[in-house]
């Protein structure tokens, strides 16, 4: 492993021209991440037709390098805006903007750099030792059952977070829930409260009601704030965790390295659902519960570790069985054939200077997140000092921008508009905006494999639960919300 690696690292660095397209994917993965809405899938798209034109390494690689610093750069105007530049940064925001507003912005960036680094270099380390055995093993072991029981167990814990009641987070994610159903079932085709729109009929998409819910509401809850005369400035600087901070966090990093490999590894899956199990596992494992949702470093730790660390487990599938991630690993398997090329087993064999290249650009990206990521997070602190009356319409435009732009659709702005003055509204009335995004984007991926599981089985509910790593979290699931319902009778303050 180490030999090959030398040899990926002395193709990567020998060659100019290779080495120029790893800094351009290194920077603007990180810029196209960070803008709300226009995410790292955006720059991907616009870059592919032209990767015709670069060798298959070359091509594969620059994907691989944006895949990386992208999942990172949402991450900092989730903290200081409570913007997620993309579903996978949602988690962050929910401790990282209260840090913002306690004076902290500097030690939550410093957190998610770090972290996310981390999270990146573990998941390449491990990439490139295990690959092909680990996605056997997946394949082998989880299907839509699986994955159906990994999301039930994800909303059980993840409810109890941001709500002002533990009844309240829980009606949040149902409500979530409920929007996630818009559009069509993915049995029949059947349209569910499209209202005849039919826009409607491809459901509501993650980036406008992630900007509506979070962007939009905190412009609301802003002008209120000076309106009444409450508002404070926050106090803006970088700094990184102590070591000793670093070290108290040191089981939530490991763990969420765990989680977010685990996600990345199942195809289909991604960043997205590990950010969210690794912000749910650091919940559920807290002894101060209360203090998540309210600017708990180890809420943003959690979540940038997991999500980065799924970003080289997306890769396993891809390369040792052909099978996309995401969205944008599915973008790499174009660039492969593109070259009349297949991911799979053989490109092991068939092309093994490619696939080290790409490795070793991989853990070089991650760790440039270190160094890069700081002065880009320098530079955008400095908008923190911009006065409201400039920055609020500012952050509208760029947010409607990148809420059209994925789709196309004017409905796609009207549904962030609504969502931003339904999550104001909400929040006032001590609601979880964390738990309706989560309920959203967990809700459409824990229907489809539901569905899927329940066809693979023949619709034997028996069956379906018989699975053991099905049962065991759903089981798992199930004990989560009996001892959060124990927990709500026990303390009067929940019953309101």
């Amino acid at each position: 492993m180490i030999e090959n690696f030398l040899t990926g690292s002395s193709a990567l660095f020998g060659d100019p021209f290779t080495l120029a397209i790893f800094f351009f994917g290194v920077v603007g993965g990180m810029l196209f991440g960070a803008i709300p809405g226009v995410s790292m899938l955006t720059l991907a798209a616009i870059l592919l037709p032209f990767t015709s034109d670069l060798s298959p390494a070359q091509g594969v690689m620059l994907f691989a390098v944006i895949y990386c610093t992208g999942t990172y750069g949402g991450a900092i105007t989730a903290i200081l805006f409570n913007i997620p530049g993309a579903p996978e940064n949602a988690p962050t925001a929910f401790d990282g903007y209260p840090m913002t507003q306690q004076g902290k912005s500097g030690k939550a960036v410093g957190a998610a750099v770090l972290c996310s680094a981390i999270g990146g270099v573990a998941s390449a380390l491990v990439m490139m030792a295990a690959t092909q055995p680990l996605a056997t093993w997946a394949i082998r072991n989880i299907g839509p059952p699986e994955i159906f029981a990994l999301v039930f167990f994800g909303l059980a814990v993840a409810s109890s977070v941001g709500g002002r009641t533990i009844w309240k987070g829980w009606l949040s994610v149902l409500l979530g829930l409920l929007i996630a159903t818009i559009g069509q079932d993915p049995v029949g085709g059947i349209n569910r409260y499209n209202f005849g729109f039919a826009d409607l009929a491809a459901g509501i998409a993650f980036v406008p009601a992630i900007l509506g819910f979070f962007a939009v509401s905190e412009i609301f809850v802003q002008a209120e704030k000076r309106a009444t005369g409450t508002f404070h400035t926050p106090r803006v600087g970088m700094s990184f965790p102590t070591i000793f901070e670093l070290w108290a966090q040191k089981i939530a990093v490991l763990r969420s390295i765990l989680v977010g490999f685990f996600c990345g590894i199942l195809p289909g899956i991604g960043a997205t659902l590990a950010a969210f199990m690794g912000y749910g596992e650091a919940v559920r494992w807290s002894k101060d519960k209360e203090s998540f949702g309210k600017g708990n470093i180890e809420g943003v730790i959690s979540s940038e570790t997991a999500n980065n660390a799924a970003t080289g487990a997306a890769m396993i599938p891809l390369l040792a069985l052909g099978l996309p991630g995401g969205a944008l690993t599915a973008m790499m398997v174009a660039v492969f054939q593109m070259h009349d090329l297949e991911p799979g087993p053989l490109v092991f064999y068939n092309s093994p200077d490619l696939i080290w290249v790409v490795f070793a650009a991989m853990f070089y990206a991650n760790l440039s997140i270190l160094f890069v990521g700081i002065l880009e997070t320098k530079t955008i602190l400095y908008l923190l000092k911009i006065p409201f009356q400039f920055l609020a319409p500012l952050i509208l435009l760029l947010a409607s921008i990148g809420a059209y732009i994925g789709r196309g659709l004017v409905l796609d702005v009207v549904v962030m508009f609504i969502a931003g003055i339904i999550g104001f509204l909400l929040r006032r009335s001590g609601y979880s905006i964390p738990g309706i995004v989560l309920g959203i984007i967990l809700g459409k991926i824990g229907e489809q494999n539901f569905a899927q599981g329940m066809q693979m089985v023949h619709y034997d509910l028996v069956a379906y639960l018989s699975r053991p790593i099905c049962s065991l979290l759903i089981l798992a699931g199930i004990l989560t919300l009996g001892v959060g319902v124990y927990q709500a009778f026990r303390s009067p303050e929940q019953k309101a």
